[in-house]
C-alpha cells in the first residue's frame, strides 16, 4: 500500500485494508437536498417533553394539529427533553474537525489520488476525508471529547486540539507538516453507553418513539435509521432490535460499536 499512496507513511508492521467501493458524504448538501426533497420550511419549533398517558391515542403539536405517533430525533438534545429517562445515557461530547490546506498544486491529498480513510493504530481512531471542492485535508478524532451542554458549549478550537492534529499529521502525511489551517468547527456527538443507537418505544408508551445515540455516524446512518422507524411505526408488530433497546443503554461508557 506505501506504494499505491506515497503520501501516507506507513510503518513497518502495520497492515491495512483497502475498501474501493467507499467514498464521502457531503453533510450540508445532503440535508439541503433533503429539505427542499420534502419542500418544508426549517424553523426551530420548542417541543415540550409530552404529558404521556396510555390511554391517548392521538398527539396535539405545536402547530394546532395531531399525530398518531410522535418521534423524537433531538440528536444531543435528547436527554434534556427526556432527563429522567434519558440522563448519563445519552451523553454530548464536544468534538473538534480540523481542515488543512495542501501546497498549491499537490494534487495528493485530493481525490483520486487519496481516499478517505482512517487509523486507528493510536490513541483513538484518527480519521479524514481528501480535499474535496476546496474544502482542504480534513482530519478529525473519533474520540470522546468532554461531556459538554450542546446550548452552552464552546464553539472555538482549541489550542491543544490543533496540536495534537499538526502532530499527528507530521508523522503520517508528512509533506502536511506545515500546512496551514483553513477551517474548522466544533460539533458534539451524542453517545450512547455502547456506541450503538436507541431505536425505542418511550418506555410504557407504543407511539412514541425516542431516537438517538448516533455516537458519531448519525448522518450517514440516518436514511437507515429512517427507514427503520417508519417501517416499525407502519408495523406495530416488529420487534425492537435489542442491540437498539432502551434496556440496552446503560450509564456507564464501555464503547463496543466504532
Amino acid at each position: 500500500m506505501q506504494n499505491k499512496y506515497r503520501q501516507i507513511q506507513f510503518f513497518q508492521g502495520e497492515t491495512g485494508v483497502l475498501e474501493t467501493e467507499s467514498g464521502a458524504l457531503i453533510a450540508a448538501r445532503g440535508v439541503q437536498e433533503v429539505i427542499a426533497d420534502a419542500q418544508i420550511a426549517v424553523e426551530r419549533v420548542v417541543m415540550p417533553a409530552p404529558l404521556l398517558s396510555k390511554r391517548i391515542k392521538r398527539h396535539s403539536l405545536p402547530d394546532g394539529g395531531t399525530a398518531d405517533h410522535l418521534v423524537y430525533a433531538l440528536g444531543p438534545w435528547l436527554a434534556e427533553l427526556f432527563p429522567q429517562q434519558l440522563m448519563n445515557k445519552i451523553v454530548a461530547t464536544r468534538q473538534e474537525v480540523y481542515h488543512f490546506g495542501a501546497p498549491q498544486g499537490d494534487t495528493r491529498f485530493a481525490p483520486p489520488e487519496l481516499p478517505v480513510w482512517a487509523d486507528n493504530s493510536n490513541n483513538g481512531i484518527f480519521y479524514g476525508i481528501p480535499d474535496i471542492e476546496g474544502a482542504g485535508f480534513k482530519i478529525a478524532i473519533d474520540r470522546h471529547g468532554p461531556v459538554v451542554d450542546p446550548d452552552t458549549m464552546e464553539r472555538q478550537l482549541t489550542p491543544a486540539g490543533i496540536a495534537e492534529a499538526r502532530a499527528y499529521i507530521a508523522r503520517r502525511f508528512p509533506a502536511l507538516a506545515s500546512a496551514p489551517l483553513i477551517g474548522g468547527r466544533v460539533c458534539q456527538y451524542e453517545n450512547s453507553s455502547s456506541g450503538d443507537y436507541l431505536i425505542d418505544r418511550f418506555p410504557g408508551q407504543e407511539r412514541v418513539w425516542l431516537i438517538g445515540g448516533g455516537s458519531g455516524h448519525g448522518f450517514k446512518n440516518g436514511p437507515a435509521v429512517g427507514k427503520r422507524v417508519a417501517a416499525h411505526i407502519l408495523d406495530a408488530k416488529l420487534a425492537v432490535e435489542p442491540r437498539f433497546s432502551f434496556a440496552t443503554k446503560g450509564t456507564v461508557a464501555a464503547r463496543t460499536v466504532f
